[in-house]
Order: C-alpha cells, then structure tokens, then sequence
C-alpha cells in the first residue's frame, strides 16, 4: 500500500501530454485518464511504474463504471462487457470492475484516486444514499477524493465529504474547496477545455493554493500552462 502522508505542491496534468519520459523529467506526477474510459491490464500498469522514476506519483481518475451510467457518451472508449454501472451503485458489476481497479491502483503505488460525477448524479437521496454506501464498502487503501458536477449545493458536499473523508476536489476558477487536508485541484479551463490560462489567471492561481496541494492543469494548453505555473512559483 502507498504511503497516503501528503507533504509537498505538486503540479502536473490530466493525462500525459507530451511524451512520458520528456514528462517525467518535468513533473512528478500525473493524473491518469484512461483508468476513467477502460480497465487497464497489469502489465501495462508495471510498465508505467518500471518507466517512471521512483518517486514519481501517479494519481488516478477512478472507473466511469463506478460513476457515470451506460447511457454517458464516454462509454464510446469503454472496452468490456457492459453492466450495471454509475451512480455508486454497490452491486457485482461496479465492484467486480473496481476490485481490477484496486489492482492496477496498487501496481502504480497510488495515492489519491479521484471521483468525478456526471452533471446528471443529481443531490437526490437515493443518490446520497448510494456515495454513502459505496465509500462504507470499499477498502480505504487510498485518499478518496470527489469532484461533483452540476447542481450540489456547498453545505451539501461539505457534509457527504466530512462524514465520508473525501477531499472535495474542484477547479478553483469556479467553485472553492469545501473539505479536506489537502487541496486537489483540476484546472479545467475557465471558458472551457480550449483554453490558455493569462500570467495574471497563473499570479491568482499561486494566491489561492497552499503547500501540499495538488494542482492539476485540464485544459488544451495543459502542458505550456503547467510549466509555467511551475516557474512562477
């Protein structure tokens, strides 16, 4: 199990931007996407892990089958035998592909896996009752961090997240943290994936973050944009 004590800023991408060995001697770390799209085998993870260096961090976007249903477009790149997925639901289909994710979690040495909920994983309590659940099952082998989208009012995510332990993960542009140790931060682009953040968006950035905050760039522009965040500071 990876040490789970966050104790430094790091600043990195979603997804590998530029070739990974030009990244690694770059950043150290990153936040896998395509755990999000398909499992990935075993081996593929070992290989990321061999290629890295050793104390590179890998942080991991969790399975859309774990939190997006079928009917999501994003399961265009899932590759695998369809189930009842999304919305935290706890039955066999979500754990059997989250047990395969666990693995691979642990192969990559993990810390922080990140959940991010569809617009349409509305705060109904049924919903509620599911994100319940479904931290109470699972093994809390990893910091669980959660970023909801749409229509959650603050004083509720607050509370899910204090009572589950979640870090409450967000764009800083658009919505402040309501909960946890440490900030993990997805910059997504303050108009939308295409985009480039100004030296003035970058100066405001470096205000808002503290010193063991994870600040992770989503945007077109990713790769320029966390280089220069990382020279501003």
């Amino acid at each position: 199990m990876a040490d789970l004590e966050v104790s430094a800023l790091k600043i990195g991408t979603c997804g590998f931007p530029v070739a990974r060995k030009k990244y690694y001697a770059e950043f150290d770390v990153v936040e896998i996407q395509k755990t999000f799209y398909t499992p990935i085998s075993e081996k593929l993870a070992q290989k990321w892990r061999g290629d890295a260096p050793s104390n590179f961090e890998f942080t991991l976007k969790a399975p859309q089958m774990v939190t997006h249903p079928p009917k999501s477009p994003t399961y265009r790149r899932y590759k695998g035998k369809m189930g009842d997925f999304g919305y935290f639901k706890v039955n066999e289909d979500v754990l059997s592909i989250w047990e395969q994710f666990v693995t691979v979690a642990k192969i990559l040495r993990a810390k922080v896996i990140v959940f991010q909920s569809p617009r349409s994983f509305k705060p109904t309590d049924e919903n509620i009752r599911n994100i319940h659940e479904f931290f109470s099952t699972v093994e809390r082998d990893f910091i669980y961090g959660w970023e909801p989208r749409g229509d959650w009012d603050p004083s509720t995510v607050r509370k899910i997240c204090e009572e589950l332990n979640l870090v409450h993960v967000v764009d800083p542009f658009k919505s402040p943290k309501m909960y946890g140790e440490f900030g993990y931060y997805r910059l997504h682009g303050i108009t939308g994936y295409r985009y480039r953040y100004s030296d003035d968006e970058l100066f405001k950035l470096k205000t808002i973050i503290g010193e063991k905050d994870y600040v992770m760039f989503n945007n077109t522009n990713m790769w320029e944009d966390a280089r220069r965040f990382k020279a501003l500071l």
